[in-house]
């Protein structure tokens, strides 16, 4: 990292962590411990990056600066089937199942100190429910939940955002709510119901616009139909998308998959002339 996410105007760094499972890494021949030492190397490589930065600021920078936060990633169950099941949802896996799944990851996670956790790209509101029974077993925990949607309304599986919004409204640990890893031209839509529901801070990170292929493992093209209009794949064109988000209600912005730190600083500059 070296510190790049920051000087690209990033205020939140999302760890490495996100496709990261202890079933994955059995299969790769690595110990229950093992596994607990490298979830955590993520947020430690991350808290590394965060101290480069801050030795690189001049000596006169403000002590009022705020200080980056580290978020943890928790991905959803179908990325670590690395199938492209967390654009689907639809998982044959019960609650328990789902909950037993996720549980050690978020605890080593937690235990390594981040800011906060990012459970991110989750493609249905019952896996978002499990995420958010999990993390009321750690009253200090402080999360935010993004789902990846289809549509200007519906969470990849299909449920209306709204109803996501209303579902999650108690439990005290989630500290924001929206959408991420989503085409930008759904996001003002998604926003907008979101707002609608829930008083919490909204986020939105989309990808590029572009459609991730499960069986190639690329992503190509663009959700748009005319393809001339979609900007979101270059730098300003993202940054003047943002501006969209910003109007809609979101305060914490930034990009997913297919995008750079490129796009992340022109967010910044961008997003600046509306504060």
């Amino acid at each position: 990292m070296h510190g790049e996410y920051f000087q690209a105007g990033a205020d939140v760094a999302i760890t490495a962590s996100y496709q990261a499972s202890y079933e994955g890494f059995a299969r790769r021949g690595l110990s229950s411990a093992d596994a607990t030492s490298l979830l955590q190397q993520t947020v430690r490589l991350a808290a590394a990056a965060r101290e480069d930065y801050l030795a690189s600021l001049p000596a006169e920078a403000s002590a009022a600066d705020a200080r980056p936060l580290i978020a943890a990633s928790i991905g959803p169950y179908g990325a670590a089937l690395a199938d492209g099941s967390e654009y689907r949802g639809h998982y044959t896996l019960d609650d328990a199942a789902l909950a037993k799944f996720h549980a050690p990851r978020l605890a080593a996670l937690l235990a390594a100190g981040p800011d906060l956790l990012a459970c991110e790209t989750i493609p249905s509101l019952r896996e978002a429910l499990v995420l958010a029974r999990l993390l009321a077993q750690y009253p200090t925990a402080c999360a935010w939940i993004s789902f990846a949607c289809r549509d200007g309304t519906h969470t990849c599986e299909g449920q209306d955002l709204a109803e996501c919004a209303r579902a999650l409204d108690d439990f005290g640990e989630i500290a924001a709510i929206g959408v991420n890893c989503t085409a930008p031209e759904h996001v003002p839509s998604l926003l907008r119901r979101l707002r609608a529901h829930t008083d919490r801070p909204l986020l939105a990170y989309p990808n590029s616009g572009e459609r991730y292929d499960a069986a190639t493992k690329r992503w190509s093209g663009s959700t748009r139909t005319d393809t001339r209009m979609h900007t979101g794949a270059t730098a300003p064109g993202f940054a003047a998308q943002a501006r969209e988000w910003y109007a809609a209600g979101a305060r914490l912005i930034g990009g997913c998959c297919r995008t750079t730190p490129g796009h992340i600083r022109a967010i910044r500059e961008t997003l600046s002339l509306c504060a």
